[in-house]
């Protein structure tokens, strides 16, 4: 029997900009409410790894751009 994936595993093959748009449909679903509770803990569950997806996306460009600096200071 093959092992269940998780609903929330594409999200690592997005880019920063379509994680973020993703985040904010959940957050504008789970605002407008309506949703069951199944539903609702659903879309906060993919809110939180979207959320996790852009931080991820965020520490690696300060990252870069910590290293961008260091190498300038080194050559300057």
């Amino acid at each position: 029997m093959a092992a269940e994936s998780s609903p929330n595993t594409d999200i690592e093959a997005l880019s920063y900009e379509e994680a973020r748009e993703q985040l904010v449909g959940v957050v504008s679903k789970l605002e407008a409410g309506g949703a069951s509770l199944e539903e609702s803990l659903a879309l906060w569950e993919r809110g939180e790894a979207l959320a996790k997806r852009c931080e991820q996306w965020l520490e690696g460009a300060r990252k870069r751009l910590a290293a961008a600096r260091d190498q300038a200071a080194e050559e300057g």
